[in-house]
């Protein structure tokens, strides 16, 4: 289906824009469109080198395992086909972690991570499995318990009430999650969506052996030889001295901020700002400890989980180069203005204005898009017009689901996403449905 709708978005804005006369505008923006992809990656690739990194030490160090347990219940039932010790199902679990954080592009390692583990379970490896599915819609409509980026900007241009966006968001993400889950569910099982083999295709990007590699240099010191338990209880009680150190030392900081801080500002406006500052050096930190004290030697784990971010960057240029350069050519031809114009008469029955109609149909092709459009709506209205909340919760309601469906599937080397953009668009459209009633029952 995305080679139909990829196609289909290079056609319409050059037809398009051939009657408009905008042909010029069209080539400039697949030129721009291809070197901002590029750009993206780039940018992406440190970010991903840092938290594959982290999250590689935190695996080793036990605190995976320990989540995965708690969690083991609904992650056995959502993901009955994935082992619950299994790489994809911590990386999973940081991802969806960091998507309900509001932590943004800290999310996306993790999930590339977790691509890649869930294809090496994958029987068919030319299309997507039942879990990556499920994972996809999970990911591309994550609840979000705080839309920090959303606020930030509302803030920013002088909000009253900078958080007024979260309950009209926390309603949208939990609608959207809860459609995507159902589609994914009822979908699977159409002929239409049905897996399908390519002998062309590698079996799997990942390894067992690589695996049980990695288990047994865990207990190795530096040089491959196995730490002596005289060596181990050094370090235990290495680790518990800097552990509580660094604790303390974090919590005094912490607490002399809170002091500071309270006269010139309200609670709420004091534990927004803390949270969005402090959490995550905080839970970087905290990754490291974990690793401290589960006696891994962090440095050394961490570089070898960095280096799968060159790998998977290499993979997934093509995929951003195309999709990007598609909808960058479909805004610069105009054809996205005339559709916005085409369905108005129709949504604006529905309770949706015209105004905020360029936010949700860019929204799930381009998340900078979407931004801008976003950004304009609050200087062009105010940040608390009705206008203004209704693009900010749009913004937060759904995560840019063309984009994650290219990253995420061509991260793991999938052509067929089967039914994962019926379920993620299913999920947006329910989103932005409760969105705009969230803010016509608490603003209108």
């Amino acid at each position: 289906m995305l080679n139909g709708i990829w196609l289909g978005l290079m056609l319409a804005s050059v037809v398009y824009a051939a009657f408009a006369g905008h042909m010029d505008a069209v080539k400039m923006a697949a030129i721009s469109g291809a070197r901002d992809a590029v750009d993206l990656v780039i940018g992406l690739v440190g970010v991903m080198a840092l938290f594959l990194g982290l999250m590689r030490v935190a695996q080793e160090g036990g605190l995976l395992r320990a989540v995965q347990r708690g969690l083991a219940p609904i992650l056995r039932r959502l993901f009955p086909d994935v082992p619950i010790e299994h790489p994809a199902m911590g990386a999973m679990i940081m991802n969806l972690a960091s998507n309900v954080l509001g932590l943004g592009n800290a999310a996306t390692p993790f999930g590339l991570k977790a691509m890649t583990e869930l294809q090496t379970l994958n029987r068919t490896p030319a299309s997507a499995s039942d879990a990556m599915v499920l994972f996809l819609a999970i990911n591309a409509t994550s609840v979000s318990l705080f839309p920090l980026g959303v606020i930030g900007v509302r803030a920013s241009m002088n909000s009253a009430s900078p958080e007024a966006i979260w309950i009209p968001t926390l309603l949208a993400t939990t609608a959207s999650t809860g459609t995507a889950i159902l589609l994914c569910f009822a979908l699977r099982r159409l002929p239409m969506f049905r897996p399908r083999s390519d002998p062309e295709t590698p079996l799997a990007v990942g390894s067992p052996a690589a695996s049980s590699e990695a288990e047994v240099q865990q207990t190795r010191g530096p040089d491959g030889d196995h730490a002596s338990p005289a060596e181990r209880r050094s370090v235990t009680r290495t680790a518990k001295l800097v552990i509580f150190a660094t604790t303390g030392l974090l919590a005094i900081a912490l607490i002399r901020h809170l002091i500071v801080n309270a006269p010139t500002t309200t609670p709420l406006t004091l534990a927004r700002d803390t949270f969005g500052a402090w959490f995550l050096p905080i839970f970087m930190i905290g990754l490291l400890l974990v690793g401290l004290a589960g006696r891994v030697r962090v440095y050394e784990v961490a570089i070898e989980g960095a280096r799968e971010a060159l790998e998977v960057a290499v993979r997934i240029v093509p995929f951003l180069v195309l999709i990007l350069v598609a909808i960058a050519m479909l805004r610069a031809s105009g054809a996205l203005d005339a559709l916005v114009s085409a369905v108005d008469p129709v949504t604006g029955r529905l309770g949706f204005p015209a105004e905020a109609l360029p936010m949700a149909l860019l929204r799930p092709l381009s998340g900078s898009g979407a931004y801008g459009v976003m950004v304009d709506i609050m200087k062009t209205h105010g940040p608390d017009s009705f206008i203004g909340i209704l693009a900010g919760a749009l913004n937060g309601s759904t995560e840019t689901t063309f984009y994650v469906l290219t990253l995420y599937l061509g991260a793991a080397r999938v052509r067929d996403g089967r039914h994962a953009l019926l379920a993620c668009l299913g999920g947006d459209i329910a989103g932005f449905a409760v969105a705009t009633a969230a803010c016509h029952w608490l603003f209108g």
